[in-house]
């Protein structure tokens, strides 16, 4: 028998997919929490085989969950179960060690098949998130910024103006305005601030 918790912040969820697993012998839920804090807690207490978790919660979002909890306890299986399937939910949710990613629109037999799959340690993705994975790897290999624009950037990222940028790299506004463009292409986005979230997302620039 497979041991479950179940994270979500809403508490209809809960009740439906544990009323869901107990019509079925091969599972039994041990726990469940409503945000990702409380999760490790209960994780700790009942050592589940997988966990079903969302991405999107209060305290503690679901990719900060599982960092902290492979880093605590790798053989846990994590099983992403959420609404959302962008780019900015699916690569970080991969990268930080789900075992698997689906949506919540899922069938309940693919649902059973996909904790069963990833209590094996078999990786279990919707079809709608395999296509963006695939897409990712087919696309062409990023530019790495330069260093002159990883200053630039981490200038922004404490706050300071373009100008202000200028002046203690000795160059020019128009030149900070041209690394920045560079930078936005490289990195896929549009703006100063997706620019900077970006950078911190892969590891590009470190927080103080």
């Amino acid at each position: 028998m497979i041991g479950l918790v179940i994270v979500d912040d809403h508490p209809v969820v809960r009740d439906g997919l544990r009323g869901m697993f107990a019509g079925d012998d091969r599972f039994t839920v041990l726990g469940e929490a409503g945000d990702g804090r409380e999760a490790l807690a209960v994780i700790d207490a009942v050592g589940p085989d997988v966990v079903l978790l969302d991405l999107r919660m209060p305290v503690m979002d679901g990719v900060s969950t599982i960092r902290e909890l492979k880093a605590r306890k790798p053989a846990i299986r994590v099983l992403v179960l959420t609404t959302y399937d962008t780019d900015s939910d699916v690569l970080p949710a991969i990268r930080a060690g789900a075992t698997g990613y689906l949506l919540k629109d899922t069938p309940r037999e693919d649902l059973f098949r996909a904790v069963l799959a990833a209590h094996r340690g078999e990786s279990v993705l919707s079809p709608a998130v395999a296509g963006r994975l695939m897409g990712e790897l087919r696309s062409p290999a990023k530019e790495p910024l330069s260093q002159r624009e990883l200053e630039v950037l981490t200038l922004i990222s404490r706050g300071c103006t373009n100008r202000e940028t200028a002046g203690r790299l000795f160059i020019s506004e128009a030149t900070v305005k041209t690394h920045l463009l560079h930078a936005y292409t490289k990195l896929g986005v549009r703006d100063r601030a997706s620019a900077v979230a970006a950078a911190f997302e892969q590891g590009l620039l470190r927080r103080d």
